[in-house]
């Protein structure tokens, strides 16, 4: 009994004496676009998800500019021990790698780990510009200055455009802005006009579609015709997934896979993706994976096609 009682007070006074427990470090998700952007919004959402069922804090981080690129440098350089991973759009994964004469990564610097979304890109204007339809557009592009605006160079919003002027035979001078939040206020100076993007900022401005880069009509937006429709056999999508630098150990991917495919089950991510008018498209690594690959063999081909690197 003597002996017991002495183990006892000998273990009491180790543990008073031993180191803390070392806390779990929080989960940073770094965002390629600003605040307001449909990437911080839904890696907002994430977080909120990941938090209780990783049992970590978790912390969203914006890191804008260069279409992207500064954000998933920042990732790709950073330590592969499974705390950090990227939030993106396809633009930064499969297009500035192959647009850029140095984007300073490629797609094999990073470990897809699940698609969250997918919609297409839809032309928008504002409310009183006076443009309803593409022949508009093109019109008023023949007639005179023409701007429209995107968040960067190389981007999904970008290349459509391109491609859209090319084949429309007319002239449009590209402007770049941070953000979307930066592109409305130049529609409200006039400054561009019309702009390809995700759309989720049509009805959060009060904006007017004009026309989407989908093969099918949109459901969010039923009253407003396809590109093909209106005589450009155009498509552009963009989906937003998770990365992780490569070399995390594959424990920690698995287990954001995990958290992802729970995530996007939740009503929380239901309703918040309805808001932004996107719907949630859940692909787990491997699938993931295989998109991002035909994805990154797609916009090789448009760039080269239309002679585009690092050229507009």
């Amino acid at each position: 009994m003597q002996r017991r009682t002495a183990l006892a007070a000998l273990a009491a006074i180790l543990l008073a004496f031993a180191p803390p427990a070392r806390a779990q470090a929080p989960v940073t998700i770094v965002t390629a676009f600003g605040a307001g952007s449909a990437a911080d919004i839904v890696a907002r959402l994430l977080a909120a998800e990941f938090q209780p069922i990783l049992g970590v804090p978790v912390v969203v981080t914006n890191v804008t500019g260069a279409a992207g690129t500064i954000a998933t440098n920042q990732v790709v350089r950073g330590r592969a021990d499974g705390q950090t991973v990227l939030f993106s759009p396809i633009g930064p994964i499969a297009i500035q790698p192959n647009f850029m004469r140095n984007a300073g990564y490629t797609a094999a610097d990073l470990t897809p780990i699940c698609m969250v979304n997918r919609a297409p890109l839809i032309m928008m204007t504002p409310q009183n510009s006076g443009l309803r339809t593409i022949a508009d557009v093109v019109a008023r592009a023949r007639a005179g200055h023409f701007a429209y605006g995107t968040t960067g160079v190389g981007t999904t919003p970008h290349l459509s455009m391109v491609m859209f002027a090319r084949a429309a035979g007319v002239q449009m001078e590209h402007i770049t802005y941070r953000g979307p939040a930066d592109v409305m206020i130049a529609f409200a100076r006039g400054d561009v006009l019309v702009m390809n993007d995700h759309p989720s900022s049509i009805r959060a401005n009060n904006l007017h579609a004009i026309a989407t880069l989908a093969a099918e009509r949109f459901p969010d937006f039923p009253g407003t015709p396809t590109f093909r429709e209106q005589g450009f056999d155009l498509t552009m999508h963009i989906w937003h997934g998770l990365f992780a630098p490569r070399g995390t150990p594959e424990a920690a991917i698995q287990r954001f896979e995990a958290a992802c495919a729970q995530a996007v089950r939740s009503e929380a991510m239901r309703v918040g993706h309805e808001r932004i008018q996107t719907p949630i498209v859940h692909l787990g690594a491997r699938d993931f994976a295989a998109v991002v690959a035909q994805d990154i063999d797609r916009m090789k081909r448009i760039i080269d096609e239309n002679n585009l690197r690092q050229a507009e």
